[in-house]
């Protein structure tokens, strides 16, 4: 269905996503019979691609993600997409449906490639994890782009080399010929637009401080909406901010005088615990994500700044 969607939308055969904004519901349907679901801590080790089980494990896994990477791209599109705080212009709509296409393209190609090694997606245990940390930035477009495509993005294109090394150490070349020529080049344009959309927020008005996630709105219910046209115009068309906005509307222009200092607030705000190297330096630059973006946020970085907050206490 994705698919065939995005295939309209650059054809120019549909332009509108909706007609109405409504709020999506915490969490996408999903058919819990498919596939069992466990918590992240009950999850099976995937192991190192060294056997068959291996090998089926760590492509069940990755299609798994790709299948969640395909709701958050539909859902930034309808839970901001119409926000009138943001005033996203259609560049916004065409990079989030091409991001839905790309990562339904995924998961179809690595659900072939399960089958192909024996297995099928619900064989395995998956859990929910990309999801839950999702839900913590439903408040805050620039949350959301900061920690789940920025973040996570650029934590797949760090692990994704040495997943590729291992397939083709374990024989297996035909998975790492996927997961190296079409994934993860195509991963490197879907952080560059996180990072792309969050320098559009930064110059294009102050930057707003989100509520707290505890302070967002609540998802109506009995399928409640609220109205508002989304078409694909220069720019998505003005409503109300007082019915509409989901964040906050206090201004912190001031308070952040470039875009890697406000990213480096949204991630302390809202991802918990630091980045972890090695990093992927290469695909992170040819995605316009560099050190000065994240190397601010690492264990040995904050062990630094707190080194020389001790010393100039004493």
């Amino acid at each position: 269905m994705t698919r065939h969607y995005a295939r309209l939308w650059r054809q120019g055969l549909l332009s509108t996503v909706t007609e109405q904004l409504i709020k999506p519901p915490d969490k996408p349907a999903r058919d819990t019979q498919a596939v069992k679901m466990v918590s992240p801590r009950d999850m099976p080790r995937l192991g190192k691609a060294g056997n068959l089980s291996s090998r089926q494990a760590l492509v069940h896994s990755l299609v798994h993600t790709e299948s969640w990477a395909v709701d958050l791209a539909w859902d930034a599109l309808a839970r901001f997409g119409a926000d009138p705080a943001y005033d996203l212009p259609a560049a916004f709509f065409d990079d989030f449906i091409q991001i839905a296409d790309d990562e339904a393209k995924h998961f179809q190609l690595l659900q072939a490639r399960l089958q192909e090694l024996g297995s099928s997606y619900g064989a395995l245990p998956a859990h929910d994890g990309l999801w839950e940390s999702a839900a913590r930035t439903a408040h805050s477009l620039p949350a959301r782009l900061a920690v789940e495509h920025c973040v996570h993005e650029g934590r797949g294109l760090d692990v994704l080399p040495q997943t590729i090394q291992r397939f083709r150490s374990s024989g297996d070349g035909e998975t790492a010929a996927l997961l190296g020529n079409v994934i993860l080049q195509e991963e490197v344009q879907h952080c560059a637009a996180g990072v792309r959309w969050l320098k559009w927020l930064f110059a294009s008005r102050p930057p707003l401080r989100p509520l707290p996630a505890s302070s967002a709105p609540a998802s109506p219910q009995n399928g409640q909406h609220q109205a508002a046209s989304l078409r694909k115009p220069a720019a998505v068309e003005a409503h109300e901010p007082a019915a509409l906005s989901a964040h906050a509307t206090d201004e912190i222009g001031s308070e952040f005088t470039t875009v890697e200092a406000w990213f480096h607030h949204l991630v302390r705000e809202h991802f918990h615990g630091h980045l972890k190297p090695p990093f992927n330096k290469e695909a992170r630059t040819a995605a316009g994500f560099t050190e000065d973006w994240y190397l601010p946020l690492t264990a040995a970085a904050a062990a630094a700044a707190a080194a020389d907050a001790v010393r100039t206490l004493n």
